[in-house]
C-alpha cells in the first residue's frame, strides 16, 4: 500500500456520520417499484471534510432484503446540487453477512451537468474505495450473470454509516472541486502549523517536505488559498499562524 493511499484511508475517519433519528416503521417511495414500500427509516447528519455537510435517509426493506441510502439535503454548488433527492441502492448478496451496489462513478460534463458512469475495470475504482472495501463483479456477488462487466462494492450488512461512505466517495468525491489529494497536503498543513504555532514559512516549508512530500510550490499555493479563506495570516517578515 503507497503512503498517499495510506493517507486517503485515514481521512475517511474524518467524515462525521451522527444518526440524528431513528424510525421503527415508516414509509418511503420506491421509484424502481412505483410504489409505496414500508420500514425501518432512519437519518444521519454527516460532516464530510472534502465536500461539506449532509442529510442522509437511509430506509430499509426487510421484505425485499434492499436498503435505500437517500442524499435529502447537500452542499451547496451546482454540482452537488444535482444529488439531491439522488439514491443508491443495497442488495443482499450471494456472499454471507454482505450486500452490494453497482459501482457508479460520477462526473461533471461541458455543461455543467452530473453523469454517472457504471465502472467496469478494477482500474477505474478509486483505490481509497478498492482498499476500504471489497470489489467483486457483478456474477461473483449476486450469482447471475448480466450483459456487460459491471463491478459491485460490498459492505456489511447494517453499517449504514459504510453505505453512506460508499454514497460520498463515488457520487460526492468524483465531482468535488478539491481534490482528495489536495484536500489531504491542506489538512497536514494547517495540523502542522497548529503544533509549531507562530512559524517561519521557510521552516513550514522544510518540515512539509520532510514529513508529507509536499513541494514548496504546493505549499505557496496552499498557503494562498489557506490565506484568502481566512484560515491563517502572515505574522511579520516571513511569518505565518494559523487563525482558529
Amino acid at each position: 500500500m503507497t503512503r498517499k493511499v495510506k493517507r486517503l484511508i485515514v481521512l475517511l475517519k474524518q467524515i462525521k456520520i451522527v444518526m440524528v433519528e431513528d424510525r421503527q416503521e415508516d414509509a418511503w417511495f420506491d421509484l424502481s417499484l412505483r410504489q409505496l414500500r414500508v420500514g425501518e427509516v432512519r437519518f444521519y447528519r454527516v460532516r464530510d471534510f472534502l465536500t461539506g455537510e449532509w442529510l442522509f435517509k437511509v430506509c430499509s426493506d426487510r421484505e425485499l432484503g434492499k436498503i435505500v441510502v437517500k442524499a435529502l439535503k447537500c452542499p451547496a454548488g451546482k454540482p452537488f446540487a444535482q444529488l439531491e433527492g439522488d439514491t443508491m441502492v443495497f442488495q443482499k448478496s450471494v456472499i454471507e453477512g454482505l450486500i452490494y451496489d453497482v459501482a457508479s462513478l460520477t462526473a461533471v460534463d461541458d455543461e455543467g451537468r452530473v453523469r454517472r458512469e457504471i465502472a467496469k475495470s478494477i482500474e477505474e475504482v478509486p483505490a481509497i474505495i478498492r482498499e476500504n472495501f471489497e470489489v467483486k463483479t457483478y456474477k461473483d456477488a449476486t450469482g447471475k450473470e448480466i450483459p456487460g462487466k459491471y463491478l459491485v462494492t460490498l459492505c456489511r450488512e447494517g453499517d449504514e454509516k459504510a453505505m453512506i461512505h460508499l454514497f460520498l466517495l463515488q457520487r460526492a468525491w468524483p465531482i468535488s472541486p478539491v481534490s482528495p489529494e489536495d484536500k489531504t497536503k491542506t489538512l497536514d498543513l494547517l495540523a502542522l502549523m497548529r503544533k509549531l504555532e507562530k512559524t517561519s514559512i521557510e521552516e513550514v516549508c522544510q518540515i512539509a517536505s520532510e514529513e508529507f512530500g509536499i513541494r514548496r510550490g504546493e505549499i505557496e499555493v496552499l498557503l494562498a488559498n489557506l490565506e484568502k479563506d481566512g484560515r491563517v495570516k502572515r505574522v511579520g517578515d516571513g511569518h505565518v499562524k494559523v487563525i482558529d
